[in-house]
């Protein structure tokens, strides 16, 4: 068993069938907080990866062979739970539906990632993190006032809103089923996550006049004071001073304290914003990391990814560690009485299928690799 045995989730076993975006980084999770996650990948892997497969253990299985979704049921009944992101349909077509796998294994936790749910008129249609994101109302808000809608790369749709919902999701079955024996279906949408990450965000429209143009809003740099700025040598500082009294401290420090009577007169808000502007711009970024280092004014460097490996604040906290030669962030959350790990290297498709089947006691393990619904590596 590859999962570490000091996980908070070690002992759980996920069978993860494999795919792309938020199913993977799921089970890459759900690998670092221990469970025992074995990938099941097809005879001829999609040449397309986003490397988020590190961490488990890889089976091939030929779900076109005759005995194939025989297989995956066989190691389902051995599993606590089961990852698919496949369309509506599709994994009981291929005969690993969760009506199928329950039969075999009434308490599986059986989770299932789309991005537009399992019913509705969207629910058949191709879509990517973009498109979902985009019917939430979430996509339209991101952006400056009289620009178009920024994308926030796939962070918001695919990671935030699938895979971390898609986990909370399992959690909480896994629970249910450990108390109570009764497995169930986690049906995680990309757009129903979506939505409730902006809960707050509901709640303003509802309660304080949120309005719906971009660049309008309080968190949304509508506002002066909760924005980015460039610097002299085109650099970017970002600025976050919503409380009174980090409101107070950045203008001082800023050296422009003629400004800390004007923080919520909405009237002034745009010569504020030409004010400061122009006096970030009088001086580099260096300068104004060090006026600002360590004062509660909520004034930060915007860092690109590189500038993030070397950050103090992030090196102190291991934040990223190595893996392969490479740097990868580390596993988060963090545990008092339990520790995580950063998943391993990503495994060749098949490089485990035998020991899989060995390991999860799944009976006639070479007869299934004999038989051919099971594979080896595909070059073995």
């Amino acid at each position: 068993m590859t999962g570490s045995a000091q996980g908070p989730l070690a002992g759980v076993r996920v069978l993860e069938i494999a795919g792309l975006g938020p199913a993977p980084m799921a089970s890459l999770l759900l690998s670092e907080l221990g469970a025992d996650v074995v990938r099941v990948d097809r005879p001829k892997p999609s040449p397309i990866s986003d490397f988020l497969e590190r961490g488990r253990r890889s089976i091939i299985i030929d779900l076109k062979h005759p005995g194939g979704a025989d297989t995956v049921l066989r190691l389902a009944e051995r599993a606590d739970v089961l990852i698919e992101g496949f369309r509506p349909g599709v994994a009981e077509r291929l005969g690993i539906g969760p009506a199928a796998a329950h039969a075999r294994n009434p308490r599986l936790v059986y989770g299932r990632m789309t991005g537009w749910g399992q019913h509705g008129p969207r629910a058949d249609t191709a879509g990517h993190d973009i498109n979902y994101i985009s019917l939430t109302g979430a996509l339209a808000a991101i952006g400056r006032a009289g620009g178009p809608p920024q994308v926030p790369l796939n962070l918001l749709g695919d990671f935030g809103g699938g895979a971390l919902y898609l986990v909370v999701g399992v959690l909480a079955a896994l629970h249910h089923a450990r108390a109570t024996g009764e497995g169930q279906i986690v049906d995680a949408a990309i757009v129903d996550g979506v939505t409730h990450l902006a809960a707050m965000i509901w709640a303003e429209r509802r309660h304080n006049g949120w309005a719906d143009e971009r660049g309008r809003n309080l968190l949304d740099t509508g506002a002066p004071y909760y924005d980015v700025y460039a610097t002299s040598d085109g650099g970017w500082m970002s600025v976050g001073a919503l409380e009174p009294q980090f409101y107070a401290r950045f203008v001082e420090l800023l050296g422009m304290p003629e400004w800390a009577p004007s923080q919520h007169d909405r009237t002034a808000w745009p010569r504020m914003r030409e004010a400061f502007a122009a006096r970030f711009a009088s001086h580099p970024r260096a300068e104004w990391e060090k006026v600002f280092d360590g004062a509660d004014a909520c004034v930060t460097p915007v860092l690109n990814w590189s500038e993030a490996l070397r950050e103090p604040h992030m090196t102190a906290r291991n934040v990223h560690v190595t893996a392969e030669g490479e740097a990868v962030p580390a596993p988060a959350p963090r545990f008092s009485a339990t520790a995580t790990r950063a998943a391993g290297p990503r495994a060749a498709p098949g490089a485990h299928s035998l020991e899989v089947l060995e390991d999860w006691d799944v009976p006639g393990a070479r007869e299934l690799l004999s038989g051919g619904s099971v594979m080896q590596r595909p070059d073995e």
